[in-house]
């Protein structure tokens, strides 16, 4: 662990700062060093010799990118500390150029689109196809993405979420040969799947498919300090020089080593203990399934949906829990855990919540979240009638995201912006997945959907007026 070993040797030292961050070790603040630790503000330091620099390493954070490549099986890993989301932005600005196509599921995470807005590609959607019943929204389909590039040969790159938010993987591999039979780059969304690359019986990784580039959340699944993650390169097609080019673009200058320190421990973590880690999450995963499957109405799917296309493949460790035979949104649910029990799972929206299952969870919570849940179905259960069955909506993209994003426009109430081009984003946070994207127009459809989330609950973001009231649209004439 190199860039741990390093800040040992420098807490071991006597040097006197008089470089940044002005806390100064910790002394400068007494109430934030309280809080945080004095172990933890003693290693909250500023690049220096003995320790590297992000952007430019050549020597500790030069060999902690070596021992993550390798124990990835990548060409190259990069450190990120401006969250997954700098990773997916910079993967794609490496990809692709102004101007130039990019091939992607509709369902990604914003991050995607705004890297689109950043750099000014265009995106060639392949709308996912959707299981009606759970209200989810699945993988891309192999003949799809084959259609997609038939009409759009000169697209430069194909991106896949490895897996969907829900656990829904595609066939990746299939697509990865498919797009470099056509001289594509393949990106991959992996910030659900970084126990891919340690866990047993895991769904394909993508450096194990090939793909060309993938960004991965470590503090996840992982077990790093939120807001770290890698972006590894694969084969011979992406020069990562150019990317940490790219990365340096917009990764901040001032590297936190709680974070790089993080993701060095946590990289050591899974490559000497993954194997059995992700044994354990998966045997937990499958016991609160099998307990919630009990209990009725809920329904905690799982590998049984695998069907070859849409859903290539199932990650097992996820709790993805469909409430709607409850009557019941899956918002509603998330509120009632959270309100009512002290539970707090990772997201609900329409018709699912996901309870996230990490290695530092216990049988006895999952026992309070089992018995939470059957304890909300004999007070809460009504009668489903009415209640909207899906989340996701095919897009009519008429302009692109970055003209759109910034083109001349103008504020309209909600109810009247039906027809209208929107100019900024709609979702639910998290996922992140936007209902509407810069340059989509807003049907009526759209406009159903976000009131009845804003009615159930869902946490809206995404515009510029905070309550929602108004959108922005792009001005006629």
């Amino acid at each position: 662990m190199p860039i741990l070993e390093a800040l040992n040797k420098l807490k071991k030292s006597r040097v006197v700062p008089f470089d940044v961050p002005g806390h100064k070790r910790g002394r400068g603040n007494s109430e934030l060093t309280d809080f945080l630790g004095e172990s933890c503000m003693s290693v909250d330091v500023n690049s220096m010799k003995p320790l590297d620099n992000l952007c430019h390493p050549v020597s500790v954070i030069k060999e902690a990118e070596e021992l993550a490549a390798d124990a990835f099986g990548a060409k190259q890993a990069f450190f990120m500390v401006n969250g997954t989301t700098s990773a997916v932005q910079s993967m794609v600005l490496s990809a692709c150029k102004k101007g130039e196509k990019i091939i992607l599921p509709r369902n990604v995470h914003r991050s995607v689109i705004n890297a689109l807005i950043l750099g000014g590609a265009i995106p060639v959607y392949v709308n996912p196809e959707m299981n009606h019943e759970l209200g989810i929204s699945l993988g891309m389909t192999l003949a799809a993405v084959a259609k997609a590039i038939g009409e759009n040969p000169e697209a430069k790159a194909v991106l896949v979420n490895n897996p969907t938010y829900y656990g829904i993987c595609s066939n990746l591999r299939a697509i990865t040969e498919l797009a470099h039979q056509h001289g594509m780059l393949v990106l991959a969304d992996e910030a659900h799947g970084t126990h891919f690359y340690f866990g047993e019986n895991m769904p394909l990784s993508g450096m194990a498919a090939g793909v060309d580039m993938a960004s991965v959340s470590m503090h996840k699944s992982g077990g790093s300090l939120t807001q770290s993650s890698f972006l590894l390169v694969g084969g011979a097609a992406v020069n990562p020089g150019y990317v940490r080019q790219i990365i340096n673009l917009t990764q901040t200058t001032s590297g936190s080593y709680l974070l790089l320190s993080s993701l060095d421990i946590s990289r050591k973590n899974l490559a000497c203990k993954g194997k059995e880690i992700f044994r354990k999450v998966s045997q937990m995963a499958q016991y609160a399934r099998d307990e919630i499957n009990q209990i009725g109405d809920y329904y905690a799917y799982s590998k049984e949906l695998i069907n070859g296309d849409t859903i290539f493949d199932f990650d097992a460790t996820k709790l993805s829990i469909n409430t709607l035979n409850v009557g019941l949104a899956g918002i509603e649910v998330y509120n009632i855990l959270r309100d009512e029990y002290d539970i707090q799972v990772e997201f609900g929206d329409v018709g699912n919540i996901l309870a996230y299952i990490s290695v530092g969870d216990t049988h006895r919570n999952l026992e309070r979240l089992v018995s939470a849940l059957a304890e909300i179905r004999r007070i809460y259960k009504k009668d489903k009638t009415g209640m909207l069955q899906y989340e996701y909506i095919n897009p009519e993209v008429l302009v692109a995201p970055q003209e759109a994003f910034y083109a001349e426009k103008e504020a309209l109430p909600l109810e009247q912006s039906g027809g209208r081009i929107c100019s900024e984003f709609v979702m639910c946070y998290p996922p992140g997945i936007p209902i509407l994207a810069p340059g989509e127009k807003i049907t009526a459809e759209i406009l159903d959907s976000i009131e009845y989330m804003k009615e159930k609950g869902c946490f809206m973001t995404g515009p510029e007026d905070m309550d929602i009231k108004n959108l922005n649209v792009l001005r006629e004439g």
